[in-house]
């Protein structure tokens, strides 16, 4: 990994929220490297630098500035469905998944780095997936027509 690389994803399924989707600083990771054609003829690539679980990321403790933690929101979509293809599902054991994908993206998040968690709350509340981690956010904003989508900031205590 090169060392110009400060910022983590490990969720970024097709890189939708970014700006620009080969930013140099940012290593973006998947579960998932596939492509769909989507209902209307649109291609959805997802194709990550690196194949990781956010429940086991393969890196050192503290090796990032900042990480963009944006997993899977849905707990139950149609397994051919657009959403499903585009966002991805979460397990059964949402809740010790997401648990763990916390814990792992504050392990290698750098001591008073930031980590951005990004939420839509369809199926899940936001205050349940606040429960299953010991970091407080700062400062959060809601988004979306129906503001369900939640974008919430943490710095990294020590």
């Amino acid at each position: 990994m090169s060392a110009a690389v400060k910022i983590l994803d490990p969720c970024s399924a097709s890189r939708m929220m970014w700006f620009d989707k080969q930013d140099q600083r940012t290593l973006f990771g998947d579960i998932r490297d596939e492509e769909h054609v989507l209902c209307d003829g649109r291609v959805l690539r997802v194709e990550p630098n690196v194949i990781m679980d956010f429940r086991s990321l393969p890196f050192e403790d503290g090796t990032f500035k900042l990480v963009v933690f944006d997993p899977p929101h849905l707990t139950r979509a149609g397994v051919d469905s657009w959403m499903h293809a585009k966002y991805g599902v979460l397990t059964a054991d949402w809740r010790d998944d997401i648990a763990k994908g916390f814990a792992e993206c504050f392990r290698v998040l750098a001591t008073d780095g930031i980590l951005i968690f990004k939420w839509a709350e369809a199926q899940v509340l936001v205050s349940e997936l606040l429960a299953l981690t010991d970091q407080k956010p700062l400062f959060g904003h809601k988004s979306g027509k129906r503001e369900k989508t939640h974008w919430i900031t943490f710095m990294k205590r020590e």
